[in-house]
């Protein structure tokens, strides 16, 4: 499975949205990731279905990876779907229904996946594999941007890639927290294969250079 870079918008400059993502995918990015914030299940208040659709309508042909971090997840799963996002992913404790909530997202033509913060157990994961397309990791805990990597986080992606494989599921694994140049390389060798970066790409000034890096560092895991 190829490894993909995913850049957040959190970190982008929300006055030139539109360019700098133009700007992050030419420049190597593969998926552009959505940290959706509510003020209530995180306490941060980010962005809405509005600023997919915006980016779609705007000419963004990559997939868009949407986090949600918000309670409860069912009523605005079927926005971010029309909007345009590619993959759909929520926090266990934001559903009543774990099962359904996943299944809502397959059948409204988007990927699924759940979302585990750095205390939360995969055990979540034994009954709906398959329903799950992501798995994403939380290196820190949700809330703000350009926060440190929990070295905790390690340990549980050897044990949620040990879940994948022997699950025989197309299943990707994405890390989303203080991932950089300087530790993506040890990241990729416990798992993953889907890395979110923000402020790493985002407050750079060149992110072709900061995007060659990261792939160059994953290449010796």
């Amino acid at each position: 499975m190829a490894d993909l870079i995913a850049p957040s918008i959190l970190s982008a400059d929300f006055a030139r949205l539109g360019e700098e993502v133009d700007n992050v995918l030419k420049a190597g990015a593969d998926i552009v990731h959505f940290d959706v914030m509510d003020n209530h299940f995180v306490p941060n208040l980010t962005i809405g279905p509005l600023v997919c659709d915006a980016l779609r309508k705007h000419g963004v042909t990559a997939p868009i990876d949407v986090h949600l971090m918000i309670e409860p997840v069912d009523r605005i799963i079927p926005d971010f779907a029309k909007a345009g996002a590619s993959y759909i992913t929520f926090h266990p404790e934001a559903s009543r229904h774990i099962d359904r909530s996943l299944q809502m997202i397959r059948d409204l033509g988007c990927k699924s996946g759940l979302v585990f913060n750095p205390a939360t157990p995969l055990s979540y994961l034994e009954h709906v594999l398959d329903k799950v397309d992501m798995i994403l990791l939380m290196s820190v805990n949700p809330g703000f941007g350009g926060q440190s990597f929990l070295p905790s986080a390690l340990p549980k992606l050897r044990q949620a890639r040990q879940i994948i494989d022997d699950s025989g599921f197309d299943i990707r694994l994405e890390i989303d927290g203080g991932v950089n140049t300087s530790n993506i390389r040890e990241i990729k060798a416990a798992g993953a294969d889907t890395f979110v970066a923000g402020s790493a790409i985002f407050g750079k000034p060149d992110y072709k250079a900061v995007i060659d890096e990261m792939r160059a560092e994953m290449a010796k895991a």
